[in-house]
Parts: structure tokens; sequence; C-alpha cells
């Protein structure tokens, strides 16, 4: 029996996710782990294309997985902790039960692992290389500058593990910046 029948006979020929039975396809779970049907789902095309792009989440169409998550397939299992991980619902995170290696099969692929956001005064996320403005004077530890107000910072680089941290260049000097004394430009 192939992969798609094997599929098809374990779901009933629905989406293991929301249970559509529209265009319903063999998916193979990130990273492949080479087992059959075992590490695929058979998903339907709504789901497939929110799966692998997040900008087109539509946060209704997964209510479904108060239901998938609870599948006895591993495959299933991490695909709905991916997806409930992608929307931050954490009371259903909390309450999903993964297995060892389900788990780390489901963290793989980076999902759920916290991701540093740098935001200026304004609360607008800021992103390597871009140009900053300073809107207070601020004194540069170590130096007797004073980085003025007013001053252009541009190609900003971002501090990895601490979001209120970002460096770039005052008068020919490289400074860290604290994120609230700036304002995206």
């Amino acid at each position: 029996m192939n992969i798609i029948n094997e599929l098809i006979d374990r779901s009933g020929n629905k989406c293991e996710l929301c249970g559509s039975t529209n265009d319903s396809k063999s998916y193979e779970v990130q990273p492949p782990v080479n087992r059959g049907a075992y590490g695929n789902v058979l998903i339907c095309n709504t789901c497939l294309e929110q799966v692998e792009d997040a900008d087109k989440m539509d946060k209704n169409h997964w209510h479904c997985l108060n239901d998938s998550m609870w599948s006895e397939e591993d495959a299933v299992k991490v695909i709905a902790w991916r997806m409930l991980t992608r929307l931050g619902n954490q009371d259903l995170l909390d309450m999903m039960y993964l297995e060892d290696e389900a788990k780390t099969w489901a963290e793989a692929t980076g999902e759920g692992k916290d991701k540093v956001v740098h935001r200026d005064s304004n609360g607008v996320i800021l992103n390597s290389g871009d140009s900053v403005v300073l809107i207070k004077d601020l004194p540069v530890k170590g130096s007797s500058m004073i980085a003025k107000r007013g001053t252009a910072v541009r190609r900003i680089s971002l501090d990895h593990d601490n979001a209120e941290y970002i460096e770039g260049k005052v008068d020919g000097q490289q400074i860290v910046i604290i994120t609230k004394y700036v304002k995206k430009t």
C-alpha cells in the first residue's frame, strides 16, 4: 500500500487537521523522518497554504486544532503544535501532550523559539540595516562624547540576545544604543 492510500485509510479521506473533504493530498512533515505514512499527513489546500506561508494565516480557520491536537498520529500533533505556536495559543499548547521524540520533531524547524524583537520608542519594529534618529541626548559610556538628540544613525545592527540594545555609528564611533531612545526613520 502506498503512502497516500495509507493516509486516506487512516483519516477517512479527510484533512487530518480541519476535517475538510476537498482536495486533500499527502504532506511530508519537515524535517522528514522517512517512515512512510508516519511522517506524513493528509492535508487540504487551505491548511497546506497556511502551514507553508505564515503570512497567509487565517486565525479563524485554525479553530479545528481543538480537535486535531488530540490525534493519535505524531505527524498531525506536530503540525498542530506548530500552528498553535504560530497563533500564540498558549492555553491549548499547555493542554497538549507530545512525547519527547514528537516534541523534538515539532521544534526542529525553529517554530516556538523566542525571537528577540527590537522596537523603537514608538513600538515600531527595528531591523538590521535600518536608520534611526536619537530622541534624547545620550552620554556615551567610556567617552566624553555626548550623542546629540536628532542625530541620525544609519545601518544599525541588532543585539540578538537583548531586545533593548542596538548598535550604530555616531560621529565615526560604534556605540550601543538603548532602543527606547531612538525613532525609526
